[in-house]
């Protein structure tokens, strides 16, 4: 298998030219030789773990061929392997799915019975993902020269983390790789050099974090080359951050002294080692930051951004436009494709349109296959992705190197940590080679309806928070004709919208305070995720709940058939994205409510708080 490209070079013998090469030439010879390095793979994963429970219960009988594995293996879902899952957590330590110890699980954005699903990994991931990293910026250098030259301010924020009742940590992967010494004793590379100390970054308070990023990213601002942070909605609160604290910043530069209301002793510190008094900087910040617009606050601010780096594919699309508006229309760069079960791919074209971007998937990182995807027709035109398999099914999966140029599939994994056949849930798009690896376009994450940052909720479980909330009604006579929904990311943060048809047939009328109940008792049915992104991230705002004149549902099906819809096949759809259905149901809209306050919620998961 081709070697990975070391990356503990020091500063002495450092030879960036050399390094670049030797990365590029990773990349070329795992894609030219992807079946063959696939192959090795799957006989690697499934030589070191011949004697866990799982593969043996399912009678692989050391066997490491793929014929084989596919033959007797099935395709899974996180329901399927449930049950190992939460023998792990309770301090199971035999080996159950991998023959290395699980040394932590990655709490999953996905859910399975609104908790965060807790994907096992092992100590050498960490090396797998470092090495995906040490990948993009060799990549990125080919189209932008000069980076190494410069910082990259990135907002990056740890988030909460529990401990399983065995006495494992579960906690989001960026969280555990943000932790790592990969990350904290990382070797000298200019390309990740920021402008955020480890110490910011590793903050847990959210606030402390993101005050002091900003303050040492204005303070560098001439040695800004590309800004970013994880997804796109980070990135603008960062921006709605500034808007809102901007004069404290400027305080703070032009004094050289940090805001008493900065506590944590570790970041104080840290920044006080690049803080110093610069009053002319100040007065640049504040002149820009008191004009009436902000277009283009972004290279204003940091004048020598080559680019914003972060996720724009999927959901986070409905963020182009704003980050278009504040970067004066840099080019928006999403680099890598990865998830917590696994790492998967890298970008070779960053400089595409965030519409055209397809990810390389690399072959090192895990065993992939892929199960056909058909499309429903109708008004959504989703794809169709069956939940559990039949027989026909499970054999229809094909390898990486057998795709087909068009075609829709839902990817599916074997991974060194213990995941078998593993349905991810993202539908991907084979949008081209890269010699034998295919490229794919990121479509969506299979049945979620609504999402503003991390959040992914899913038509049943909206169905079953609003079914939830109409006991509300009840004692008013009153139901709830039809609904649907939309994700708000006008407003910072973005906030769900659900639009009410109410069919009243009692003659007291329903007053305000019911309709915020009905806000509430949804957001606290929602996963823990998106109550997570309300209590402790703020990433998400308070629920709202539109209620719409009656007929407003017959006038959304007239639109959708003069559109082309199927008569017929018609069902309201759950969530309604195209922007002439959101401003029809808008124009019809009579009273408008907020939830009144955040929903509970805690760290872990809610069983285990109950245990301890």
């Amino acid at each position: 298998m081709p070697e990975a490209p070391k990356i503990s070079l020091k500063p002495t013998d450092y030879n960036l030219v050399e390094k670049n090469k030797k990365t590029l030439q990773f990349i070329e010879d795992v894609t030219a030789n992807a079946d063959e390095v696939q192959e090795r793979v799957l006989g690697e994963i499934l030589t070191r773990n011949a004697n866990v429970e799982y593969l043996v219960k399912h009678g692989l009988k050391g066997h490491n061929d793929r014929e084989t594995f596919k033959k007797v293996i099935p395709v899974s879902t996180y329901e399927d392997i449930q049950q190992e899952i939460n023998r792990i957590a309770n301090g199971d330590t035999s080996k159950i799915l991998c023959s290395k110890p699980i040394s932590e699980f990655l709490t999953s954005s996905g859910t399975s019975g609104g908790e965060r699903k807790l994907m096992p990994t092992i100590e050498e991931e960490l090396g797998r993902r470092s090495l995906l990293y040490s990948l993009l910026m060799p990549v990125m250098s080919q189209f932008v020269p000069g980076l190494d030259k410069g910082k990259g301010m990135y907002f990056l924020f740890i988030k909460s983390e529990a401990k399983t009742p065995g006495g494992l940590l579960a906690r989001p992967v960026l969280t555990s790789y943000y932790k790592s010494s990969h990350f904290k004793e990382r070797p000298y590379d200019p390309y990740t050099n920021y402008t955020s100390p480890n110490e910011t970054i590793l903050c847990p308070d959210s606030y402390q974090s993101m005050y002091s990023q900003l303050l040492c990213g204005l303070y560098q601002n001439k040695e800004v080359l590309r800004v970013g942070a994880v997804f796109a909605s980070g990135f603008i609160r960062a921006i709605r951050f500034l808007e809102k604290h901007w004069t404290l910043l400027c305080n703070d530069i032009r004094s050289g002294t940090m805001n008493p209301q900065i506590t944590d002793p570790c970041v104080r510190e840290a920044v006080m080692k690049i803080l110093k008094p610069d009053p002319m900087l100040a007065d640049f910040i504040e002149a820009e930051c008191s004009k009436d617009s902000w277009r283009g606050i972004i290279t204003r601010l940091w004048p020598n951004t080559k680019y914003v780096d972060v996720i724009v594919t999927g959901t986070m699309s409905q963020y182009i436009p704003v980050l278009d508006y504040y970067s004066n229309n840099l080019p928006l760069v999403c680099t890598m494709y990865a998830s917590s079960e696994c790492y998967f791919g890298v970008n070779l074209n960053p400089l595409c349109k965030p519409s055209e971007v397809s990810y390389t998937l690399i072959p090192t990182m895990c065993y992939f296959e892929f199960l056909p995807v058909h499309r429903n027709n109708g008004v959504t035109n989703s794809p169709n992705v069956p939940k559990s398999l039949t027989e026909k099914e499970q054999q229809e999966l094909v390898d990486l190197v057998d795709v087909k140029l068009g075609h829709e599939y839902e990817l599916v994994v074997t991974t060194y940590s213990g995941l078998y056949r593993y349905r991810v849930g993202d539908v991907l798009r084979v949008a081209g080679f890269k010699n034998k690896a295919p490229q794919f376009n990121f479509i969506c994450r299979k049945n979620v309806v609504l999402s503003i940052d991390s959040d992914k909720t899913d038509e049943v479980e909206l169905q079953n928070a609003v079914k939830n909330a109409v006991n509300h009604l009840m004692p008013f006579d009153a139901t709830i004709s039809e609904y649907t929904s939309y994700a708000d990311t006008k407003s910072i943060p973005g906030h769900y919208v659900l639009f009410w048809e109410i069919s009243l047939n009692g003659s007291t009328p329903i007053p305000p305070s019911v309709f915020e109940d009905c806000c509430l008792t949804i957001e606290e049915s929602l996963n823990s995720v998106y109550r997570q992104g309300r209590v402790s991230d703020k990433s998400i705002g308070p629920l709202e709940i539109k209620i719409v004149e009656p007929g407003t549902f017959d006038k959304l099906m007239d639109y959708a058939i003069s559109l082309g819809a199927s008569i017929n096949q018609y069902k309201t759809p759950r969530c309604v994205k195209f922007a002439p259905i959101v401003e029809l149901m808008n124009s019809r809209v009579v009273s408008s409510y907020f939830s009144p306050k955040c929903p509970k919620w805690v760290p872990g998961h809610k069983k285990w708080n109950n245990g301890d």
